[in-house]
């Protein structure tokens, strides 16, 4: 019932940019720390950048400055713009709604959307 859908990646040439979305449903959406993480071949998962259900932001410090996390709770929706991309933000980027309630946690992914930066 739980569903995270990523849309949005594509390929592009360094310099540009990108915005990823991630619509959630089958959870009350408000509630959840929203995040992006991504994949790139041979490499781990690594988060990329979180936004609090009261709005707080942080992001890894190879993105600062040029990515920015948002999300739009009436829409279910999280959003990532991507800004002077770099071959090395090439990745599967995934969308991910944390929550938890009392002893109980909740950990939800999407499938992903590839982004391609080329030089």
């Amino acid at each position: 019932q739980v569903q995270l859908v990523e849309s949005g990646g594509g390929l592009v040439q360094a310099g540009g940019s990108l915005r990823l979305s991630c619509a959630a449903s089958g959870i009350a959406f408000s509630r959840y720390a929203m995040a992006w993480y991504r994949q790139a071949p041979g490499k781990q998962r690594e988060l990329v950048a979180r936004i609090t259900s009261g709005g707080s932001t942080n992001y890894a410090d190879s993105v600062k400055g040029r990515f920015t996390i948002s999300r739009d709770n009436a829409k279910n929706t999280v959003y990532l713009q991507m800004n002077s991309l770099k071959p090395e933000d090439t990745a599967v980027y995934y969308c991910n709604a944390y929550g938890s309630r009392w002893e109980e946690e909740y950990d939800y992914w999407g499938q992903g959307t590839q982004v391609i930066v080329s030089s």
